[in-house]
């Protein structure tokens, strides 16, 4: 069962922004869309590049490799909805970002 761990705090990602975190050894991609937190795995399925240090277009975090992008909802991939990143659920707790790990 997962547990929720406190990855970030609310500030450190503003909105329209994506960031990459490091939390009990798995590293993710944590992007704020227009207020709306959502976390997917850091590796893209293409070559392994780091979502995390992409950008957000919309609710499209884009890989800054090869310009693969991944819905921030769902993990699918647009050139290929079957490909999915994995997604974790996102609360926020006062100020703290916690994601289900």
């Amino acid at each position: 069962m997962p547990v929720f761990v406190k990855v970030a705090a609310v500030s450190e990602v503003e909105p329209g922004k994506v960031k990459e975190i490091t939390a009990n050894g798995k590293t993710i991609a944590l992007c704020n869309v227009a207020g709306t937190l959502y976390a997917l795995d850091n590796v893209c399925l293409h070559r392994g590049g780091p979502l995390g240090e992409g950008h957000l277009a919309g609710e499209k975090v884009e890989c800054p490799w090869h310009g693969w992008q991944y819905d921030v909802k769902t993990g699918a991939a647009s050139m290929n909805p079957d490909m999915k990143v994995p997604t974790y659920e996102v609360k926020v707790e006062g100020s703290d970002v916690l994601v289900a790990l």
